[in-house]
């Protein structure tokens, strides 16, 4: 057992491997690849986390992709949205399908009560054939087969029983709309993977955020009993030794830089998972700013979140960066905030009339 990693290690661990301690020259698709996904609840959010991410990234590099189906949106990790690329698609959507069964018991069980979840199923891939429908337009369809459910029950049960895409342009930068469904196969013009190994599963995750416990997978994806697959790969991993004594695991080549080393300030995307992939998420925040972070996206300050920011446009073509901060400033990361928060403003409204930098004391 190696000696024990304090939460500063634990930090430019995760940083290093995430490319948020220094901006990789890595393409997009390789940079998703690496983060085994990206949170995508809304279309901007993954835009930020490559930006973040990669140098001179632009906007078209991401919606590219999605226009060549190289990547897709679809409900995947804790029954969320999140952009993967095809190549991880077609074995990971399999490979998470307990855990979506589970999410679908979880969140609309009382609303598919009695109905063969089998006939659901087969009714979706029916009405939504070589073809797609929006989300609306399937709710009804269905509604009208089964009368007196929740219509947006049985459409979101849709997307855990089969592997529903959402093609481009939704997920692209300033989309708004209803959102289509697709059959995945029928986007990708392939077939899934049957019967992949959740191995693999447990393997990516620590490519890209360990070293980590297997309570950590287990947040990170959904799924849970993985104590038994971390057990079988456990000769081909280093195992370390957390402050508290808990079992790390973790790749053995992966890099782990000091504690000390400098971790620039960032301004993260909504939800990015480098934030939320953990149970204990301490290695990032403490306890009293999760709920927050769910709420808006944060800054982070040498590696720690230190304050939540916004950008909003003002009347007048102005586009404003508002960061509401938890504590102070620690000295000099106020010009280091304002030089990367110019950037990011360059980035998000590059035909902006205006920028404009505000930093409160304050987040409430």
């Amino acid at each position: 057992m190696q000696p024990s990693f304090t939460r500063h290690s634990l930090n430019r661990a995760t940083l290093a491997r995430q490319s948020l301690l220094a901006r990789t020259d890595s393409t997009p698709l390789e940079v998703i690849t690496l983060l085994a996904g990206l949170q995508a609840q809304d279309p901007e959010p993954p835009y930020y986390g490559l930006w973040n991410r990669i140098n001179d990234f632009h906007q078209d590099d991401l919606t590219r992709l999605l226009q060549e189906r190289r990547v897709v949106r679809s409900t995947l990790y804790r029954g969320t949205q999140h952009l993967v690329t095809t190549e991880d698609y077609v074995w990971l959507r399999p490979a998470l399908q307990p855990m979506l069964n589970r999410w679908q018991r979880g969140a609309w069980g009382k609303v598919t009560a009695g109905i063969d979840l089998s006939e659901l199923a087969g009714a979706v891939r029916e009405l939504l054939g070589d073809g797609q429908l929006s989300r609306p337009e399937l709710a009804a369809a269905l509604a009208d087969r089964w009368p007196g459910r929740d219509p947006v029950g049985l459409a979101r049960s849709a997307q855990a029983l089969l592997a529903i895409v959402h093609p481009a342009p939704d997920g692209t930068w300033g989309r708004r709309g209803t959102t289509p469904f697709m059959l995945a196969e029928q986007w990708l013009g392939r077939p899934l993977t049957v019967d992949p190994p959740v191995d693999r599963l447990v393997l990516r995750y620590l490519a890209a955020f360990g070293p980590a416990t297997v309570r950590d997978v287990q947040a990170w994806s959904g799924m849970t009993r993985l104590r038994e697959v971390v057990d079988r790969l456990r000769p081909e991993l280093k195992v370390l030794r957390g402050a508290e004594g808990q079992e790390l695991f973790d790749l053995p080549d992966a890099p782990r830089p000091g504690p000390d080393v400098p971790a620039p300030v960032r301004f993260l995307a909504l939800l990015d998972n480098v934030v939320l992939a953990y149970a204990d998420r301490t290695r990032m925040l403490s306890d009293d700013r999760r709920v927050p972070v769910s709420l808006e996206p944060a800054l982070t300050v040498d590696g720690f979140v230190h304050g939540l920011w916004r950008v909003q446009h003002d009347r007048g073509g102005r586009v404003v960066l508002r960061i509401k901060l938890f504590e102070p400033l620690p000295p000099g990361a106020e010009a280091e905030i304002t030089e990367e928060g110019t950037r990011l403003l360059r980035f998000a409204a590059p035909d902006a009339g205006a920028h404009d930098i505000e930093i409160h004391d304050g987040w409430r």
